[in-house]
């Protein structure tokens, strides 16, 4: 039998995720939780084989969640749902130590297929996916001018991002300027969605 622990914060969702796994034979929901901060204690007390998790949760969100669980619980393998799936969060979703990714709507028969691989160490992604992620540009920007970003997709003004990062108002408009010339966005709005989708942020 396969251990699974469910991270969902839908109730409808979460429930749907349960009862498709839990007819298939080979597997037993050992656990299903809504928040992502109960996902590393939930799963050292019911010791999991594999968790479903959703990229979206509130709070500690599923990333950080997959990455926390690696390092506390690592024979817990890491199956990552996303309702608008990129090749940005699958390239987070690698980084943090999952195994799947896959869209929240594909099949049961799919999702299942998927935990079993994972299950047995060997990943399982949507190829076009894979591709896509392969295919995305390394990171162009410096660890300052993604600070700056940061900031910005908080729809703070140059002032405010000033402030926080104690720089002047001119500094972060060159950072601004050198951020949307790199990424071709056309303006910073543009640039925080490029480097959300392309995993940057």
């Amino acid at each position: 039998m396969i251990r699974i622990l469910v991270a969902e914060h839908l109730p409808l969702v979460r429930h749907g995720l349960v009862v498709s796994l839990a007819a298939e034979s080979d597997f037993e929901v050992v656990a299903e939780i809504a928040a992502g901060e109960d996902i590393v204690p939930t799963a050292l007390e019911v010791k999991p084989d594999a968790a479903v998790i959703d990229v979206d949760l509130p709070g500690v969100d599923g990333l950080t969640a997959a990455a926390r669980l690696h390092e506390k619980a690592p024979r817990c393998r890491v199956m990552i749902l996303s309702s608008q799936p990129n090749p940005g969060q699958v390239r987070r979703a690698f980084a943090a130590r999952a195994l799947g990714f896959m869209s929240i709507q594909v099949g049961t028969e799919q999702l299942a297929d998927g935990i079993r691989r994972i299950a047995a160490g060997r990943r399982a992604v949507d190829s076009d996916l894979a591709v896509a992620a392969l295919q995305t540009a390394d990171n162009p920007l410096t660890p300052r001018e993604l600070d700056v970003l940061r900031i910005a997709a908080q729809g703070a003004p140059s002032k405010e991002i000033a402030d926080q990062l104690f720089l002047t108002v001119g500094t972060v408009r060159n950072h601004l300027s050198r951020i949307m010339c790199k990424t071709g966005a056309r303006n910073r709005v543009d640039a925080v969605r490029i480097a959300a989708d392309s995993g940057w942020l």
